[in-house]
């Protein structure tokens, strides 16, 4: 048992510098086009992540997930809104569930 407060204790160690260090080490503009671009896209990716796996597992099966999702990703294509992609692809995970 003694060694779980260990972990627990490196753990926090490492998520705080984690955050705390890129404030410390950095203090002018970033000014590297590279590293800016990195930057701008890290919420949107992460975002993703989080995000595709669940719509995968939100239904009863993955086939209706991914129908779903490719119904998403069709309507955002083609410049639909948020709520229209949304409405749209939880009515095409429900008429598939419904019929198959």
């Amino acid at each position: 048992m003694h060694n779980v407060y260990l972990y627990i204790l490196i753990m926090a160690a490492v998520s705080y510098l984690i955050r705390v260090l890129p404030l410390t080490l950095i203090r002018k503009e970033i000014r590297n086009q590279t590293i800016r671009s990195f930057l701008f896209y890290v919420p949107y990716v992460t975002l993703a992540v989080m995000t595709f796996p669940a719509i995968l597992d939100a239904t009863a099966s993955r086939w209706s997930g991914l129908f779903a999702l490719i119904i998403g990703i069709l309507l955002a294509w083609f410049g639909r809104s948020l709520f229209q992609v949304a409405v749209f692809s939880c009515l095409a995970v429900f008429l598939l569930e419904l019929f198959l």
